[in-house]
């Protein structure tokens, strides 16, 4: 009331429409993701104002581009990004979690349970579901060498739920090679030095893992090589173009001599550049049949091409900074700031440069490389929805395998964990919880079964039915999943289903917080400068 005398054109949601806001919300945002969960889940079209598609079965990226009204839905919606953006997957658990503690916790709310104690039965039932995702959660060993086996288990799991089967399975062992490739012992893993490039062209099944790099540029001399084998690759960061001063001076001479000797003079440098350049291939390559690809970060004007093209050398310009600490990691040799006391210690080394040309695109390939440390995802497709939801997939697929090496563990899937968890809640947990609070532990309980029912929905199986099936079998003392083809319980660990073990935290985690929070609302004020209503 006090606020309607200080604003009377505010909008004031009171206790239970407040409350009843909130859980409506965070209901429609789960109807609407529930779908596309799992590798049974169907696929979502947003079209754009200027009538641009997008397919996608991402829940990042449909929330990301999804435009939200609601504020409630708006905060779950971040919840779920930041879960991404976290741990690389999970949006759409998180959304169904959360829509479903609110949806259990509304039965309560209806009969006059005060929601302060269902979020005190949430914080008990979260701290334990933690402590037992601890000891269920199953450890690899990485070391030095990784089990490759368990890797692409994870990662499987996680690309079959964004693309088809058989191409899920090719990507799978792309990904995992990939993610080994630029790992180093003792050293956090960093998926920047994964190029991943895309072009129109072919099948989705001929996406590659390039063991080199792509760049997506050619060589700017019409004779330069569009082949070579054996070549060292001398990747520097140095202009070799004529560079106006800073300062803006006349010059007056008197005779035509006087200005070709100032052309000269203004090319002197730029040459002597160059030239320093073509004395290092002639000291590596006389008398070889070896080759000399010159990349470099700055410019190269047609001068100094066409010097170097004569020489036999491959030169690239402009190249990507990034494109530059993966051409080192790639090929080995270093980075090169300036010419002067060139030696062949800082050239690499690739077996072959090639350059493809599609349509007005040039690329040019680095292949064949000894010892590489980075490396390039190819992704090829008819158009561009394909390359879209591939990039997505191996996206997700890659932040998977990095998140198992680093966590050592990873836990069973297919709806294993979330019905264990709940058997462990219900005979164990809510029998020691004191009072009204074992309801909150009842709700958790009861949400967590959200993953395996939608996955069951999904599959066009009998919700009910599959719950019982599998909550006999755990009861029983057996750890199963859910069969999506069949409906029949299955063991996850001799199908090769796992999860992240940081994803599950995390869902755990972020889930009960923003439903305690939003639970906790009984008053929704809008108002502010915008909301006078015209006169």
């Amino acid at each position: 009331m006090s606020l309607r005398v200080l604003n009377p054109n505010a909008e004031v949601l009171n206790k239970s429409a407040a409350l009843h806001m909130n859980i409506n919300a965070a209901k429609g945002l789960q109807d609407v993701l529930k779908s596309n969960l799992g590798p049974k889940g169907t696929i979502k079209m947003l079209v754009g104002g200027a009538g641009d598609i997008k397919l996608t079965k991402d829940g990042n990226t449909l929330l990301k581009e999804m435009q939200i009204q609601n504020p409630t839905a708006i905060m779950i919606a971040r919840t779920a990004v930041a879960q991404d953006d976290i741990s690389g997957d999970g949006t759409t658990s998180t959304v169904i979690f959360i829509g479903e503690l609110m949806k259990q916790s509304e039965h309560y709310i209806d009969e006059g349970m005060h929601p302060r104690v269902l979020v005190d039965g949430f914080e008990i039932a979260k701290r334990t579901t933690l402590q037992f995702l601890e000891k269920f959660k199953t450890p690899v060993v990485m070391g030095n060498e990784p089990d490759k086996e368990i890797l692409k288990m994870v990662a499987r799991t996680t690309i079959r739920t964004k693309l088809y089967e058989s191409l899920a399975d090719q990507l799978t062992d792309i990904v995992v090679n990939a993610v080994l490739c630029v790992r180093k012992p003792e050293e956090a893993i960093d998926l920047f030095m994964v190029e991943i490039m895309h072009m129109r062209h072919k099948f989705d099944v001929d996406t590659r893992l390039v063991e080199g790099l792509v760049l997506d540029h050619g060589s700017r001399h019409p004779d330069m090589k569009r082949r070579a084998e054996n070549c060292f690759m001398f990747t520097c960061n140095v202009s070799l173009e004529y560079e106006k001063s800073e300062i803006n001076a006349g010059f007056f001479y008197s005779n035509a001599e006087q200005r070709e000797a100032m052309v000269a003079a203004e090319r002197r440098s730029v040459d002597e550049r160059v030239k320093r350049i073509i004395e290092l291939k002639e000291k590596v390559c006389a008398g070889t049949d070896k080759n000399f690809v010159v990349i470099n970060q700055k410019g190269i004007d047609p001068p100094s091409l066409d010097i170097l093209a004569r020489a036999g050398i491959i030169a690239l310009r402009r190249a990507k900074r990034r494109n530059m600490e993966r051409l080192v990691l790639a090929c080995g040799g270093e980075a090169v700031n300036s010419v002067d006391d060139l030696t062949p210690d800082c050239l690499g080394w690739a077996g072959l440069v090639y350059e493809h040309v599609l349509g007005e695109e040039k690329y040019t390939f680095v292949e064949n490389v000894k010892n590489p440390h980075s490396c390039t995802i190819l992704i090829k497709g008819p158009n561009d929805h394909t390359i879209a939801q591939i990039k997505d997939a191996v996206r997700d697929g890659l932040r998977a395998v990095k998140n198992t090496i680093e966590d050592e563990s990873v836990v069973l899937g297919a709806g294993a964990f979330e019905i264990a968890a709940r058997q462990h809640l219900i005979n164990e947990v809510k029998k020691t919880v004191q009072g009204r609070a074992q309801l909150g532990v009842q709700a958790f309980a009861d949400a967590l079964l959200v993953v395996p029912k939608t996955l069951a929905e999904n599959s066009g199986l009998d919700t009910q039915d599959v719950i019982i099936t599998l909550t006999g079998e755990h009861d029983k003392g057996l750890i199963v999943g859910l069969n999506q083809h069949t409906g029949e319980p299955i063991d996850p660990q001799m199908e090769g289903i796992f999860d992240n073990y940081s994803v599950k935290r995390q869902i755990i985690n972020s889930g009960p917080v923003i439903t305690s929070q939003l639970l906790l609302v009984d008053e929704v004020i809008r108002a502010g400068r915008n909301m006078r209503k015209p006169t």
